[in-house]
């Protein structure tokens, strides 16, 4: 919280590149650049940066009323996707000293893991004004997240080199759209530079991210054993029982989580159910919509780096079991789960973000339930374990 002395002092600041103004909410692309700029901390301050809705030019309170609603869609800005990786932000609101106006602010923290972007540009505070990063600035933040990186996805694979990356995946299949076209039309960089803008490739060690490898690596499993998805379909309820299927996906991310979407439509059982003489729906003994999402979580969540056991999609008569190495991570706890959400690799929710495996931040188990709930089947179950999760799906009654 500010105190009243601390936030006058930001509203009378006009020269700060650390404060923003505006007198309305209604903007939602301006709100965003600067939160974005705030996350880049260009001039590296290592403070926190304030975007103050409900204020003026010249610093004085405007006539604003600030609802719960209004607060609620400035914290969705956060996990609606278009900034990446996921500020880190708070939305107040204060009552201005001495007047009976209202203002909203949020609070934007440094990111470890610079540059953000927002829908595909890195926007910076330049002396009280915000812009689009050029080339050499966005150079300079990626230099500065490598001192600063904490989460195992953003660390260099020591013993790689850029010839272990398919190039060609990268920028036809994800610098599309992970980039504005506006950015890649002056786009000259080197390949080594547009990998580490986005988090793939360490500028200091001169070689690939983990990120790097799992998404775009020509053998992930050369250099993290356990990066791959075990599927056994079982004719009945137990491991003892006859196996019907079984495949291991492995690979590089971008074509191992395509195929595990077209796989999983053909084990999908489906048939129509009457509704009245004259309508009928579609059911399945489990909604791909739900099995997709608990799935593209384990991928998203796992250890990667402290286990060397896969994936383990098993799939028996009468449910579905997925085990995901690794436990809750972070803020997450069996109590607040699935509300509270912590990324053990947010390089790697980026880019299944932006790949479109991931709609919105925090929604993925929510939306399953909800979906599982209109198909017929009961609630997925959790099972949570220092090392491990267990998500159960269970057939239709």
């Amino acid at each position: 919280m500010l105190e009243d002395t601390e936030l006058l002092g930001l509203m009378n600041d006009l020269e700060s590149d650390r404060v923003e103004r505006t007198t309305t909410c209604q903007n939602t692309d301006k709100l965003a650049q600067a939160i974005c700029a705030f996350s880049n901390d260009f001039p590296n301050h290592r403070k926190p940066g304030y975007l103050l809705i409900g204020v003026d030019d010249h610093g004085q309170a405007v006539n604003l009323k600030v609802t719960d609603q209004l607060l609620q869609n400035l914290s969705a800005i956060r996990s609606d996707g278009n900034i990446l990786p996921l500020p880190a932000l708070t939305v107040q609101k204060y009552g201005v000293p001495g007047t009976d106006s209202e203002i909203a602010v949020v609070e934007v923290l440094p990111s470890d893991v610079p540059p953000v972007r927002y829908k595909g540009c890195v926007w910076i505070r330049v002396g009280p004004r915000r812009a689009i990063a050029t080339e050499m600035e966005e150079r300079r933040l990626s230099e500065r997240r490598t001192a600063a990186s904490r989460t195992f996805d953003s660390r260099p694979c020591v013993g790689s080199s850029l010839k272990d990356l398919d190039c060609g995946l990268f920028l036809q299949l994800y610098l599309p759209y992970a980039v504005s076209p506006k950015v890649l039309e002056e786009n000259n960089r080197e390949i080594e530079l547009q990998l580490a803008s986005l988090r793939f490739y360490d500028l200091a060690r001169k070689c690939p991210t983990y990120a790097g490898i799992l998404l775009f690596g020509h053998d992930p499993l050369a250099w993290l054993p356990g990066a791959y998805i075990q599927f056994v379909r079982y004719d009945g309820v137990n491991l003892t029982d006859a196996v019907q299927t079984e495949r291991q996906f492995s690979g590089d991310l971008l074509t191992t989580l395509q195929q595990m979407d077209d796989f999983i439509a053909l084990q999908i059982r489906s048939w129509p159910e009457a509704q009245s003489p004259l309508r009928e729906i579609i059911r399945a003994d489990y909604p791909k919509e739900a099995l997709r999402e608990i799935l593209m979580n384990a991928v998203m969540h796992r250890w990667y780096d402290n286990s060397t056991a896969p994936i383990r999609f098993y799939w028996f008569s009468d449910r579905i079991e997925i085990h995901s190495p690794g436990g809750l991570y972070g803020e997450a706890t069996p109590d607040n789960f699935p509300r509270q959400v912590a990324y053990r690799n947010p390089v790697l929710a980026e880019a299944m973000k932006v790949l479109g495996y991931v709609n919105r931040f925090g929604r993925g188990v929510i939306r399953a339930q909800e979906v599982l709930k209109r198909n017929g089947n009961p609630e997925a179950e959790f099972t949570f374990e220092s090392t491990a999760v267990l998500a159960i799906l269970r057939r239709p009654s």
